[in-house]
């Protein structure tokens, strides 16, 4: 009698075991493996959950479907992990999915408002995919998503960068939406992101120090956005925050416009040039030296004049423009050399002098130009040479000698007539 009791009890456990197995509980309409926890009802035109989920599912694919409006009803499965619900006609986040879940995705649907009640309190996702919707408005509570690392709310209408972001949040794709402006701190406790996508929006400035924070920062991209380069009160931030930055920017701002810099080129100043205007002075230098044509041959002194401001001569190089490094203004004109060919002066009275059989020389001048406004960065070389030349005796020159010769022989004369 007891090993009748006892087979008989056997037989009801592995019934229990194995029956729903064998039956293979999984709606007609949907696809189910890992012992049916794992359901794919995708692509079946459905507009309710079919009949016969297990409420111990761990992934469920609801995608490409006609689901207009999934609130409670997914709840009940405790031990959901992934849900994907996109490319349907839901017009929000389902309300009251279950706290379980790990990822979500929902992109390419209607939803247009993404309320902080429909994220609140999921402790465990990581991954929230929102995009390819219609979001004008997303609203975050931070400590209730403490696990996520990946939020993608591209192709969007935000204007605004979204506010209350998770701390610890890894990757943020906010491409392909308006974006124009960023709130004072929204930025400033993401001290973990490493990947951020602000490309194809409204941008044209980034504030200051709203990208200070990113120390972790490897990626991120700014291209196909309407920068205004010619602003210096607005963009020289992101301009100083792109050359400065250790992370991998894709589309810097204002890249095509000459006067900015992205590294060191061949002929242009390098580490070892501390003076910004120092800078300007030594490449506009090499760029002149290789452009002047190669001098005649000099009898006289060559003479180099340095100067804060001078006027126009002949015909000068146009100035070489540096990235300011000093000035928060933007950049600005660089010292720059000027190489002048001056007649000397006795060109002038040729007509007077005899003949002697040799060539004028021409002079050059060096004129430096475009000078910074900080005076004490001035090389001392160009305080010295402006007394050395301003202390130079003037020599009177042939044609302020010869009335005097005339007036000599004038008296010579007068004196001979006296005589005889």
């Amino acid at each position: 009698m007891e090993y009748q009791i006892l087979n008989t009890s056997t037989c009801l456990l592995v019934l229990l075991v194995f029956i729903p197995t064998g039956l293979g509980i999984c709606p007609s309409s949907c696809k189910c493996s890992g012992n049916d926890r794992n359901v794919d009802c995708s692509g079946r035109n459905l507009t309710v959950l079919p009949q016969g989920l297990q409420d111990n599912l761990t992934y469920l694919n609801l995608s490409f479907n006609q689901f207009v409006d999934l609130d409670h009803q997914l709840t009940r499965f405790t031990n959901l992990r992934t849900l994907d619900i996109s490319n349907n006609w839901l017009k929000n986040v389902p309300a009251h999915l279950p706290k379980s879940l790990w990822e979500l995705y929902a992109t390419n649907n209607n939803i247009k408002v993404l309320q902080k009640l429909d994220t609140a309190y999921q402790w465990n996702l990581r991954v929230l995919d929102i995009s390819r919707n219609m979001v004008e408005r997303a609203v975050l509570i931070n400590n209730t998503l403490s696990s996520l690392k990946f939020l993608n709310l591209s192709s969007n209408k935000l204007w605004t960068v979204p506010t209350n972001m998770p701390y610890n949040i890894e990757t943020v794709d906010l491409s392909n939406n308006f974006l124009s402006q960023i709130l004072p701190g929204t930025l400033v406790r993401l001290q973990h992101l490493t990947s951020l996508y602000l490309h194809n929006n409204k941008f044209s400035y980034i504030p200051d120090k709203a990208f200070d924070q990113l120390s972790q920062l490897q990626v991120i991209t700014l291209y196909n956005n309407p920068w205004s380069c010619s602003d210096n009160q607005t963009i020289p931030y992101v301009l100083q925050w792109v050359q400065g930055t250790a992370a991998r920017v894709l589309g810097a701002p204002c890249a095509e416009q000459p006067w900015v810099s992205t590294g060191p080129a061949p002929g242009q100043p390098t580490a070892l040039d501390s003076s910004p205007m120092i800078k300007g002075t030594k490449a506009a230098d090499r760029e002149a030296s290789a452009a002047a044509p190669e001098p005649t041959k000099v009898t006289k002194t060559h003479k180099q004049l340095k100067a804060k401001e001078v006027p126009p001569l002949g015909s000068q190089s146009p100035p070489a423009l540096f990235p300011g490094t000093d000035s928060p203004d933007g950049p600005q004109e660089a010292a720059a050399t000027r190489t002048i060919l001056v007649q000397d002066s006795t060109e002038g009275n040729a007509s007077l002098a005899p003949a002697t059989g040799s060539s004028t020389t021409p002079m050059t001048l060096s004129i430096t130009s475009g000078m910074p406004t900080n005076y004490s960065k001035m090389p001392q070389s160009t305080t010295a040479t402006l007394r050395k030349e301003e202390a130079t005796p003037s020599v009177p020159s042939r044609a302020s000698r010869w009335p005097m010769g005339l007036l000599c022989l004038a008296l010579l004369h007068a004196l001979a007539l006296a005589m005889d």
